[in-house]
């Protein structure tokens, strides 16, 4: 088959490329980001430089028609923030598209929807409220003595107050579109990724979130076997009929209740646990017959990021020790022997983010968006 992936610059793409090129797949690559990540990998036949969907997405959507027609392209995959964009695009376009309709996802991405939904399926998440102005705030902290502030629309948690005082959410929050405020529950938080047709679970994964960068994406994933967790996500995709990527976090308490915090409906960083089973690539053309599972426990890390975020964090905390046995015995995702580019050249990516970031007086995190994400704008 002839794939068209999106969203280069994530190692999670690099990672569906490779696994996509190793099943006998011809890989093409579309990307808004010069010099990204997966730009120098073997495993993609060719690379396509496309308009901004953010600031462009009519742009951006005609540029995929023409990459899809000239290259016969059977099937696209959209992997990170860009997918809310291929999402609106997808009737439009010359193939098969792996991704759901823009109401289903909106409903998921939208923290405030996705609360709502889960708790209609009968499911637990946080105590939330929506907050649209100051008296919203005030009621919240009446409410919970200790709470979590995001807004609507984020990632990263790159903009959330953890049990901040009244005194800076105050200070904090602005109110051009709204937050939620969620009751703290403390507990451990975990990760899921799986891959989804008409509502089942032909791919899955769960790991647990021990190492960040900043407060937010989870930089180790190990696979560990959670039966409540995948009951869970299956109960939720077979209610949704969903087909498509889809990720949630969770935190368990310690008496064992499961809280679902929030839903990602893409491509999430548990890919790089998947990959290595045969099975993996067939989950995503629904031909396979269970649920492809990790083959294995080893741990893989993004090692830039245990470097630059968890080391620093690591030896503020206390954690080095851990943190140094962990990076000793994990695996890097984006270091192959038999596609060494990505790696030596991953820096590259990491540059442009620090440029934009100084451009627009924004963090390299959100300078890794800032050209693909989206914030509910139909």
């Amino acid at each position: 088959m002839n794939i068209l992936l999106t969203g280069g610059r994530a190692p999670a793409a690099l990672e569906l490329a490779r696994a996509f090129h190793r099943a006998g797949h011809s890989v093409f690559m579309a990307e808004s980001l010069r010099g990204h990540l997966s730009q120098p990998s073997a495993a993609i036949q060719a690379n396509f430089i496309v308009p901004a969907p953010r600031q462009h997405k009519e742009a951006f959507l005609s540029a995929l028609n023409h990459i899809i027609t000239a290259n016969k392209i059977d099937v696209l995959i959209p992997t990170c923030e860009e997918t809310f964009y291929v999402s609106m695009g997808r009737d439009q376009l010359p193939c098969a598209v792996f991704v759901e309709s823009i109401n289903q996802l909106n409903a998921l991405h939208n923290k405030w929807d996705f609360v709502i939904n889960t708790l209609e399926m009968g499911l637990l998440a946080p105590e939330t409220m929506l907050i649209k102005n100051q008296d919203d705030i005030l009621q919240a902290y009446d409410r919970w003595r200790s709470l979590i502030l995001k807004p609507v629309y984020s990632r990263f948690a790159a903009h959330t107050l953890m049990r901040p005082s009244i005194k800076r959410a105050l200070s904090m929050l602005n109110f051009e579109s709204p937050w939620i405020a969620q009751e703290f529950i403390e507990g451990h938080p975990y990760c899921t990724y799986s891959v989804c047709h008409n509502g089942i679970v032909h791919a899955h994964t769960t790991y647990p979130s021990v190492f960040t960068a900043g407060q937010g994406a989870t930089i180790v994933f190990g696979h560990v076997e959670h039966p409540a967790i995948f009951n869970w996500v299956k109960t939720f995709v077979r209610e949704r009929n969903f087909t498509g990527q889809i990720a949630f976090d969770f935190i368990q308490t310690h008496q064992g209740e499961l809280f679902a915090l929030e839903c990602n409906p893409r491509t999430t960083s548990g890919v790089h646990l998947l990959a290595s089973n045969p099975q993996f690539f067939e989950a995503f053309i629904g031909q396979n017959p269970g649920c492809a599972r990790p083959m294995g426990t080893s741990p893989h890390m993004i090692s830039a990021a245990m470097l630059a975020y968890a080391l620093p964090a690591s030896i503020r905390s206390g954690r080095f020790f851990e943190w140094l046995q962990t990076y000793l015995t994990s695996r890097d995702v984006i270091f192959d022997l038999h596609d060494p580019l990505p790696s030596l050249f991953q820096f590259r990516g990491i540059i442009t983010y620090i440029a934009l970031a100084r451009k627009y007086g924004i963090t390299p995190l959100k300078a890794s968006t800032f050209d693909i994400e989206w914030n509910g704008s139909m």
